[in-house]
């Protein structure tokens, strides 16, 4: 069973901090139907468009160890429930039963 982790509010605050830095970092979503979206580097439109209920995670790519720090203090300023990952980060939309959730 998932259980929620985040809310339109935190989404919001996300999208905004992800949109702040430039160049902006390319995400994806995974959703509860299991689909995952294509990377994509268009956070103020494309991130939000069809809202935010469905979203398990979104991976966040930094390119590069600069965009990996910019990307991290971001997160770490509206404190998100994620993980680093070889890739960058990923924050969670909705957690399993029993899954133990950091927060950056």
């Amino acid at each position: 069973m998932l259980n929620p982790v985040m809310n339109n509010t935190k989404w919001d605050e996300l999208r905004l901090a992800m949109y702040a830095l430039d160049p902006h970092p390319a995400w994806s979503t995974r959703s509860t139907n299991g689909y995952q979206s294509r990377r994509d580097t268009e956070w103020f439109y494309h991130f939000c468009d069809g809202g935010y209920e469905a979203i398990v995670h979104v991976d966040i790519f930094a390119v590069d160890n600069a965009m990996r720090d910019r990307i991290r203090t971001a997160l770490k300023s509206i404190h998100v429930p994620g993980e680093e990952t070889a890739e960058g980060f990923r924050v969670f939309g909705y957690a399993e039963d029993g899954q133990f959730v950091d927060y950056l």
